[in-house]
């Protein structure tokens, strides 16, 4: 098997997309963190070992920490980050930057997509972890425009199949 075959990667909303926002303590936000971590076993049961986020805020998180939580279990789980500048994390709030550096340094590997932002350095990141990926886990809520969605878009142009998680039916737990 290839490291493709073996490969997941992720795809998610912003706390500003999502129904409770940056409340995780909601109880919605903690029944998708569920649903996110069954769907991380769930492609580790079908072969997947090496995981690929590309460390945004909100459910990239949630997905980075799933990932990380399931390699406690099974050694074998490997979490790439894709970082798509340098700078990603540089206007974010103290919080965030502090679990994302926290993130980054329980990585088994690190890539940086680009040495310096550019306007499509995000899509580049996307594109980057869907080539090498055989599939692609997503928190999506089924609205238009927006880099989720975009990244989707590309992976069924590549073939590449992806579950969804959405997270309005998280509101339903």
């Amino acid at each position: 098997m290839n490291e493709r075959q073996c490969t997941c990667c992720f795809t998610g909303h912003r706390p500003e997309r999502l129904p409770w926002g940056r409340r995780e303590g909601d109880p919605r936000c903690a029944a998708l963190k569920r649903k996110l971590y069954a769907a991380v076993n769930a492609a580790y049961e079908s072969g997947m070992r090496y995981f690929i986020c590309g460390m945004a805020r909100g459910s990239d998180f949630y997905f980075a920490e799933a990932v990380l939580a399931l390699q406690e279990k099974y050694p074998d789980v490997q979490l790439e980050a894709a970082v798509p500048y340098p700078g990603q994390a540089s206007r974010w709030s103290e919080e965030d930057q502090a679990r994302w550096r926290r993130l980054l340094a329980a990585c088994s590997r690190q890539t940086m997509v680009q040495r310096h932002y550019s306007r499509l350095c995000m899509i580049r990141r996307n594109q980057y972890m869907v080539d090498r990926s055989a599939l692609v886990i997503a928190v999506y809520d089924g609205q238009e425009g927006g880099g989720t969605r975009n990244t989707l878009e590309y992976a069924i142009r590549q073939k590449v199949p992806f579950v969804d998680i959405d997270p309005h039916e998280a509101e339903e737990l």
